[in-house]
């Protein structure tokens, strides 16, 4: 410790030891303070972004403890997120309610972050632009202060395995458009896309805990007294992409085996498992103080700053309680932040398939003739066809909207099959109302074994480029509850993004490829929270129309565009995978082998064999 007070001796100017770390004089910015050491400014800015700009000192010891750090010069962005913080009364209770329910029942999946709401998903942001990025908040805090009721409307909402305190909606609205008013300015100051959050606004009590565990968290829940005085904070947190999605742990002793890597220091080491407790995930996270404040009550806001920045630097005043600290400042020595390289929650994964074999492609557009007798009943006349139509004999398009073969279903059940077998876990499956996308997603399931407990949402805004349809018309699909009826596994309660009276025939290529990306795009915010793994069925086209800008690329030209479809075999199969919970996705290797398979023309043994 002593040689490391001389190196700092050494190096910090002699302004800097004279006063308390983090006031510097003469108008030097902490960043200039950093360059005058010698430091490259890509260090110094990483130091102070990763400190939260707490002080020079701070972040001349995060970068002496980071000197071996493998990552230290890669320019990786941080995430960041906004949040309302309360503080006051209602924070105190709300501090209690962790702490009793942690002692009751337990820890729960609540308890890895502290009570806010959320106003803006994860985002990216560069360390030369973080300090725009607060400039940004304390814009838009500005514009705002003071125009919110006091106290918050909140409502108490249980479920089984969920309780919140849920902003009544037109209250809810309002926050909403403070938040799209950071956005704007974050895009003017800083160039940084901010997406501000859609759903319903609440604080999060409990969730993702036993059954049994409910009747004692609602008791402490109805001890909350929602209407209590609270000055709710505008605050930004980040924290290293590298860490998002994985587990905290909090190391108890020095010794061990677990592999992971240190927040303390970002150098990967082993430790025994046994020495380790686990740790709330926002312990990883950076506070920036710089820019953000009280919107409801403007004459607290300077001093619930001071309260923040002290916290993390280890203080805390008088009337708070443990609850009110930002969980970085309980992270102290001997103690160590460790995070496994193993995420314990994965990543969020969209699966895109095209369906199976048509029967119009493999016996040609007038196959229904080859399958009907005199009388109109269904006839199968070659093995590939299937020994039964659903619905046959109704007012069926059938011509429109064709089956698929029993290779095609063969295909798509070896798909299943071959997920199960991967240990690939399917929580949501979304299906285009074609009935050969339909039977597939079935066969699938099949496959699966999840037939009958897993239900397909039917939804029309997944049919492919409307161009491709023959005729004046589109398919008359056989709605969900007549699939239903058929002993077909689909969400009859589903209510479709885009309703089958929103389609026009011979749209536009634009309209079809906005319509794919807004669908895919609803659809993985509808599970959002709820399931990691999403499988869409539906046709060639949606492989590409259903990722490409969920990448952030433009789409290509529609001759490039059908150059990639026509590439596409049945059942081809994609993966796209959430990096970190930032609303950025990116094409990985799926968790099944491709299936190849070749044409099987059609068989006559007397033209062939019978030969004079």
């Amino acid at each position: 410790m002593a040689a490391k007070e001389d190196l700092y001796s050494k190096i910090i100017p002699r302004r800097l030891r004279q006063n308390r770390p983090g006031s510097v004089k003469c108008g030097s910015s902490s960043l200039d303070v950093l360059l005058s050491m010698g430091f490259p400014r890509p260090r110094a800015l990483k130091a102070l972004v990763s400190t939260g700009g707490r002080s020079v000192q701070a972040a001349c010891d995060w970068l002496f403890s980071h000197v071996d750090d493998p990552f230290l010069d890669d320019p990786l962005p941080r995430e960041f997120v906004l949040y309302l913080r309360p503080s006051g009364p209602l924070q105190n209770q709300l501090s209690h309610f962790w702490q009793q329910s942690r002692v009751t029942c337990g820890k729960n999946k609540a308890h890895n972050i502290f009570p806010h709401i959320t106003l803006c998903q994860f985002f990216m942001c560069a360390d030369h632009k973080v300090e725009a990025l607060c400039e940004a908040l304390q814009a838009a805090v500005q514009q705002w202060r003071g125009r919110f009721p006091s106290p918050l409307p909140l409502e108490l909402y249980t479920s089984s395995n969920f309780i919140g305190l849920f902003v009544e909606e037109q209250v809810a609205d309002v926050l909403k458009q403070f938040a799209a008013d950071f956005a704007t300015e974050a895009v003017r100051k800083a160039e940084v896309h901010v997406e501000p959050h859609k759903k319903q606004l609440h604080v999060t009590l409990a969730y993702n805990f036993p059954t049994n565990h409910l009747p004692s968290l609602e008791k402490l829940a109805k001890g909350i007294e929602v209407k209590l005085g609270c000055d709710w904070l505008a605050v930004l947190f980040s924290r290293d992409i590298r860490f998002a999605n994985h587990e905290t742990l909090r190391v108890i002793t020095s010794e061990g085996w677990v592999n992971g890597t240190s927040l303390a220091s970002g150098l990967s080491g082993l430790l025994p498992e046994n020495y380790v407790s686990l740790a709330d995930e926002s312990d990883t996270w950076v506070f920036h103080g710089g820019g953000g404040g009280s919107i409801l009550h403007t004459l607290e806001s300077h001093s619930k700053l001071g309260m923040f920045d002290g916290l993390l630097d280890g203080r805390r005043p008088d009337n708070t309680s443990p609850g009110d600290t930002p969980t970085l400042s309980l992270i102290c020595h001997p103690m160590q932040v460790l995070l496994r390289f193993h995420s314990r929650q994965p990543k969020r994964t969209l699966f895109v398939c095209r369906h199976g074999e048509r029967m119009d492609v493999v016996f040609g557009k007038h196959w229904l003739s080859l399958c009907s007798d005199s009388k109109g009943k269904y006839v199968r006349s070659n093995l590939n066809m299937p020994s039964s139509l659903p619905l046959w004999g109704g007012q069926r398009d059938y011509d429109m909207d064709a089956p698929i073969t029993v290779f095609g279903s063969t295909q798509a059940r070896l798909v299943g099959e071959a997920l199960l077998e991967s240990n690939t876990v399917i929580d949501f499956m979304y299906c285009s109302p074609s009935l050969r996308c339909v039977q597939t997603a079935q066969n699938i399931l099949k496959g699966l074994q999840q037939d009958g407990k897993l239900k397909v949402r039917v939804e029309p805004g997944l049919f492919e480029w409307t161009k491709w349809v023959s005729g004046n018309s589109l398919p008359a699909w056989i709605p969900p509850t007549d699939l239903a009826a058929a002993h077909f596994s689909v969400d009859t309660s589903y209510r479709p993004v885009i309703p089958v009276s929103k389609l026009t025939v011979s749209e536009p290529y634009e309209t079809y490829m906005s319509r794919s990306y807004q669908v895919t795009k609803d659809i993985l915010s509808d599970c959002k929270n709820t399931g990691n793994n999403v499988l869409i069925v539906a046709h060639a086209s949606s492989l590409e129309a259903c990722t490409r800008q969920l990448q952030g690329h433009s789409p290509q030209n529609p001759k490039d565009f059908i150059q990639v479809v026509r590439k596409i075999p049945y059942l081809g199969f994609c993966s796209c995978e959430e990096q970190g919970d930032t609303g950025v996705w990116q094409l990985v290797d799926p968790p099944i082998l491709p299936l190849t398979h070749g044409p099987n023309h059609s068989f006559d043994w007397r033209e062939t064999l019978l030969q004079e």
